[in-house]
């Protein structure tokens, strides 16, 4: 198995927060979280494998090997366990990190997330698979545009909305195809209702009261399926840390400041 040259990025100083973004994007997804974080953390945030300026190795892919990509920063970057973030497929990426390397993390949030696919939603995954794979990913980005954001964000001219999606869009359209097609295969595959139950360290799950691609009721088997998990919601679609940014900060903070001291966590 080719382990890939992984990009990322640190910045800010105490303890560790790892961010780890969504299917298609790349680590700018996480600028103004990232920029408020900070002053208290050491933001460390990584592009996935065949994102943004990391490595497009061939596929297939597995959320398995996504976990042990980042276990691998982790391990280089940081002198004990870390706060996990993760968003959509990022989310995913925590659930697996969780339980193939527990000892890594002292705190998982899970944001925009699922735990399972039915049939009906892999065979929509095969499909935008089949679609990239044929006509390139610059075909899925309306779509993506309209899951990831709402209307309103994307025509906020004033506010920087639109040009925050103008971004992530080209961002988007730039990514490796074979590379989208694979993580669009390993997130379809995702079933974490065996492993979930078994996650120990404190976890936070973010659901987007306004987010189609996975709704609340995603969010909440989630946050069901893992003991002591709390659960918050942002007026957000998809890409709440992007809509949201300050807000999904703040939840961050309020989550990790609230948490006990863990032995051997970063000071």
């Amino acid at each position: 198995m080719t382990t890939p040259h992984l990009h990322w990025i640190k910045q800010g100083q105490g303890p560790v927060v790892v961010l780890s973004h969504a299917l298609g994007c790349d680590v700018s997804m996480w600028d103004g979280v990232a920029e408020i974080l900070q002053a208290r953390f050491t933001v460390l945030r990584y592009d996935h494998r065949g994102h943004g300026k990391s490595e497009a190795v061939p596929g297939p892919y597995s959320l398995d090997m996504l976990a042990d990509d980042v276990a691998g920063i982790i391990r280089a970057q940081a002198a004990g366990p870390v706060h996990f973030v993760g968003l959509s497929m990022g989310g995913m990426t925590g659930q697996a990190l969780a339980a193939r390397h527990p000892e890594l993390l002292s705190s998982l949030v899970i944001a925009n997330s699922a735990m399972v696919y039915d049939e009906a939603a892999r065979a929509m995954w095969t499909a935008r698979v089949g679609t990239v794979l044929a006509q390139g990913v610059a075909v899925i980005a309306d779509g993506a545009m309209q899951r990831w954001f709402t209307p309103a964000f994307r025509a906020d001219a004033a506010g920087g909305g639109m040009q925050c999606v103008a971004a992530l869009r080209a961002q988007l359209e730039r990514t490796d195809a074979p590379a989208y097609a694979a993580s669009c295969a390993a997130v379809s595959a995702i079933d974490f209702r065996a492993s979930n139950p078994a996650i120990r360290c404190p976890t936070l799950v973010i659901a987007g009261t306004l987010d189609e691609a996975t709704p609340v009721v995603m969010s909440d088997a989630i946050a069901q399926s893992i003991p002591g998990a709390q659960l918050r919601s942002l007026p957000a679609a998809h890409l709440s840390a992007v809509e949201q940014p300050a807000a999904f900060a703040a939840l961050l903070q309020e989550f990790i400041s609230g948490l006990p001291p863990v032995a051997g966590a970063q000071p």
